[in-house]
């Protein structure tokens, strides 16, 4: 293996099929790397996509990553989500979250309708349901065991933002078609027109306090202000294609431009 040939090293496929980049892939036990992968790994001045398997071990021993280790913590889980949104002072919707011997606070709490999700592991709109009535809270918390109930901002679109190195590459308005959802998987329609500013410039504010280097940032405008839904590490490409635009070109740009991490 001849790792001068590449600029790069990474683990997760990412960036697989980019020639200044070697990727080895993700393997369960350290030691699972040959001797030579180990010592490349080990001796690189930065390490692509380790994955949630091994992002927190190179960031403790001091290795350089991309994406952040926040990126990894944060993105897929609603529940970590709100609480650093809130210590972070970021505007998000009223949101709490309760563990079973709590569920009959929930319309204590809320009114109907509110918005309940799976908290965790949950992409593309699945795992989100408007609950306007007792039998949907009911049906809702027989699928999980922490409820994450959210209030219910009525809107027609949102606005995802992806940013890389916490700068917008992408914006683009999602538009419900006959749902209260906006995700693309769930029927909803994109825009690029009349993108505002000020939402961008917000994205990157909120993706540098959270320390997100690669995310997709989900915006609403609500009481004149804009305010952050969610975080995802996983999301879609299609609008990226669909635009022209190829990721692992980007984010082999920005690498070498030194915008990241």
């Amino acid at each position: 293996m001849d790792k001068e040939s590449f600029k790069y090293v990474a683990l997760g496929k990412r960036l697989s099929g980019v020639k200044e980049v070697l990727t080895l892939g993700v393997k369960p036990n350290f030691y699972d790397y040959s001797a030579e992968e180990r010592d490349i790994i080990l001796n690189s001045d930065l390490l692509l996509y380790p994955t949630s398997n091994y992002a927190q071990f190179f960031n403790t021993i001091g290795k350089k990553i991309f994406p952040s280790l926040e990126t990894y913590l944060y993105s897929d889980d609603k529940i970590k989500q709100t609480t650093l949104f809130y210590l972070l002072g970021i505007r998000h919707p009223l949101t709490k979250f309760y563990y079973s011997l709590h569920f009959d606070q929930i319309t204590k709490d809320f009114q109907f309708p509110f918005v309940a999700k799976i908290p965790r592991a949950s992409a593309g709109g699945r795992g989100v349901f408007l609950i306007e009535s007792q039998k949907d809270l009911y049906l809702y918390l027989q699928k999980t065991k922490v409820a994450y109930i959210q209030e219910y901002i009525p809107h027609k679109k949102d606005l995802r933002v992806i940013l890389i190195g916490h700068k917008p590459i992408l914006a683009y308005w999602r538009i419900a078609n006959g749902s209260f959802k906006t995700n693309l998987y769930q029927g909803a329609a994109y825009s690029f027109e009349d993108i505002p500013y000020d939402a961008l410039e917000y994205a990157s504010h909120v993706a540098k306090l959270c320390r997100f280097n690669e995310v997709g940032l989900d915006l609403i405008f609500h009481g004149n202000q804009w305010h952050v839904l969610e975080a995802n590490m996983h999301y879609g490409r299609r609008v990226l294609k669909a635009k022209g635009m190829d990721l692992k070109m980007l984010i082999l740009d920005a690498l070498k431009r030194n915008l990241i991490p």
